[in-house]
């Protein structure tokens, strides 16, 4: 308290926390780009992307299009792990 007085600087401290790996691989696996927010914000909307055209198919086809959705899960998955991954390296390193 004396130190604070004497220079009239406040030092701020900000505490972030890890992200789960293992959370953020399932819940790209089970809710696809929505669950990729957690992890990554670019990736979840560029995953966006080919699921918005493949509903716009599967409404087309009334439903049968829905089979293309199963592949782009895995890659929602890998890919929220990785960024999760890698989200807590630099953190770790002192770069967030």
């Amino acid at each position: 308290m004396d130190n604070e007085q004497s220079t009239g600087h406040t030092q701020t401290i900000i505490v972030k926390s890890p992200k789960n790996v293992g959370l953020a691989a399932g819940l790209g696996l089970f809710l696809g780009p929505l669950g990729m927010i957690y992890s990554t914000i670019m990736g979840a909307v560029i995953m966006l992307i080919p699921f918005v055209i493949i509903g716009i198919i599967a409404l087309v086809t009334f439903g049968v299009g829905f089979v293309f959705v199963l592949p782009l899960l895995p890659i929602c998955a890998i890919w929220s792990y990785i960024a999760a991954k890698r989200y807590n390296r630099r953190l770790l390193a002192g770069e967030e």
